[in-house]
């Protein structure tokens, strides 16, 4: 599979994949936070004295060192509760409207994580590739959100730091191996707030929402019109729960569901990689080089948990100071449940690692954690951490809570269950306590939004797009019937027209539309 293709994939998908894997999710298991929080704050007036000079300032584009892309810095508040305390300065990217056609404004484009950068999204996929005529009407346009890559980014980990984070062991068998997982945990926390201590407090996607509002008005648009993928769509709907008379034409792909707690979420994702492996599982088993067998995609699963628990016992080689474990493993293996693109390369991936070669596995979880083959990390998981713990309250208060957890977990998922229910727990030491709580978004007086979801989507499971489509007071949803992470740009013809239509005329397609 192309690499970069991968890399486009994961990145998205880590809106939610990340949360589990090594970012962290907040939430509570009680009944009581489900749905009854109150929302954010009112946004501060763009008219404020305070905020005047944010709204009101020009930005100075320059050449990006990338052909037809323009770069910019946008100034906002460090902290909006104190919008005289200081700034922060946050990366913009564009690309001018191509024509023909009369121009509609600018498109904000946003890839997920959190932690994805939306401009290397913008410049390496979504300025080239999205829809020539979608690209015709707007000028395409990308900011890196507060904490994430080329915006003050969150630092944590130094990359042997990281190497040896990605390969605790999430299945403890013991005490021992508790203990380790959760000093894991709060070494990462303390290193975050050792790196990025001033920054730390105010990377939360509500404040990043309001950042978005100062660019759409230094941008010269009177309303925000918006592709956000995974958790772009949380992003999308905090947006037009803040600044609804604002909205224009906002497509959430792949979406998240704000109604629910951490551990909901977490449960809920557990259970869409499942639903993913078993739609690979099926595809497999079919194929008489199947590395998991013929024989049905029960046993392929359970041929799947005992190389895990092979590999927790014994890792196997991969050519590097690294040998592949179950952590890395079970990485690789969910890296590839976001794109059916990449089951071929899973494929030969685990036949070399039951063959006792594991470098195919690892370089796919690599690629899920863009690690690069200097030992170097980017931001993804620390910026992924730090806006998740930030949104909401951590799932646990400990590991009792976990052990309770598991064979819920174990429930929505044979295979990854277990492990998935343990990587929960890293929010638990955060340093900062939340700032958000889960709500549901009405987001009254909006224009229509249209709310995409793909059935056998691995990390935004598609109740969570109907749950969304339900909430907002004028939400349309879209579903694709198939599988990956994300529906539009996949190739789906009935999907693209869809959105193309609604970006370009601002129709939603009709309520309830179903494409294969």
């Amino acid at each position: 599979m192309d690499s970069r293709r991968l890399l486009r994939t994961s990145a998205t998908a880590l809106a939610a994949a990340g949360l589990i894997l090594s970012g962290c999710s907040g939430g509570s298991d009680a009944a009581a936070s489900r749905t009854t929080s109150a929302p954010p704050a009112a946004a501060p007036s763009a008219s404020s004295k305070a905020l005047a000079k944010y709204y009101g300032q020009k930005l100075k584009w320059r050449d990006c060192g990338v052909a037809t892309f323009q770069c910019a810095t946008l100034r906002a508040p460090l902290d909006y509760a104190k919008p005289d305390a200081g700034d922060i300065d946050l990366a913009v990217s564009r690309v001018r409207a191509t024509g023909p056609g009369k121009r509609l404004g600018s498109l904000l484009v946003n890839p997920g994580g959190p932690g994805g950068s939306a401009v290397g999204y913008l410049q390496g996929y979504a300025g080239i590739g999205y829809p020539a005529p979608v690209r015709a009407r707007y000028d395409m346009v990308a900011v890196d959100p507060r904490g994430v890559a080329r915006s003050e980014p969150v630092e944590c980990l130094t990359g042997p730091q990281m190497d040896a984070y990605t390969q605790v062991d999430q299945t403890p068998d013991d005490t021992a191996e508790i203990n380790a997982l959760g000093a894991a945990f709060k070494d990462f926390a303390a290193g975050c707030e050792k790196k990025s201590g001033k920054i730390l407090p105010h990377v939360s996607t509500v404040e990043t929402a309001r950042d978005m509002d100062i660019l759409r008005a230094v941008l010269g648009d009177e309303k925000l019109n918006y592709v956000g993928a995974s958790y772009g769509t949380f992003l999308g709907a905090t947006y037009a729960e803040l600044f609804p008379a604002r909205v224009g034409r906002l497509v959430l792909d792949g979406a998240m569901d704000p109604s629910l707690p951490a551990l909901d979420l977490n449960r809920d994702q557990t259970a869409g990689f499942e639903t993913s492996f078993r739609a690979f599982a099926a595809d497999c088993v079919g194929r008489p080089d199947c590395p998991l067998g013929t024989e049905s995609v029960e046993a392929a699963g359970k041929a799947l948990k005992k190389f895990f628990r092979d590999v927790d016992a014994e890792p196997v080689p991969t050519g590097e100071s690294r040998p592949l474990g179950e952590s890395l493993a079970t990485t690789g293996v969910i890296a590839a449940m976001y794109d059916e693109g990449a089951w071929p390369q899973l494929r030969e991936a685990l036949t070399q690692a039951m063959g006792g070669e594991g470098s195919g596995l690892l370089a796919l979880a690599d690629s899920y954690y863009e690690r690069e083959a200097d030992g170097t990390y980017a931001n993804l998981m620390f910026a992924n951490a730090a806006v998740n713990c930030l949104d909401l309250p951590p799932a646990y208060t400990g590991p009792a809570d976990v052990e309770k957890a598991v064979p819920s977990f174990e429930k929505a998922s044979p295979i990854f269950g277990e492990g998935l229910a343990w990587a929960a727990l890293n929010c638990t030491s955060w340093p900062i306590p939340a700032t958000g709580r889960p709500h549901r978004i009405t987001a009254e007086g909006a224009a229509p939004i249209l709310v995409v979801g793909t059935t056998r989507d691995p990390a935004t499971p598609y109740k969570w797009a109907v749950s969304l489509a339900d909430q907002l007071s004028s939400g349309t949803l879209l579903t694709y019937e198939g599988d990956g992470h994300t529906a539009y740009g996949r190739g789906s013809d009935c999907i693209d027209t869809a959105i193309n239509t609604y970006l370009l005329e601002g129709t939603p397609p009709t309520e309830g539309k179903r494409c294969s």
